[in-house]
């Protein structure tokens, strides 16, 4: 879960597209899929 906020870059792959690239924060202010599957996750631990 942490692991992921210390990359430099993050490509997230649907349907065998690139989607989205960026850092963490960089994806989480788009509030696109990362955002969404983040948020996911994150809820499980609260």
């Amino acid at each position: 879960f942490s692991t992921v906020r210390m990359a430099d870059r993050i490509l997230v792959v649907e349907n065998g597209r690139v989607q989205e690239i960026g850092s963490h924060e960089e994806l989480l202010a788009n509030n696109g899929r990362y955002a969404e599957l983040f948020a996911l996750q994150a809820a499980g631990y609260r």
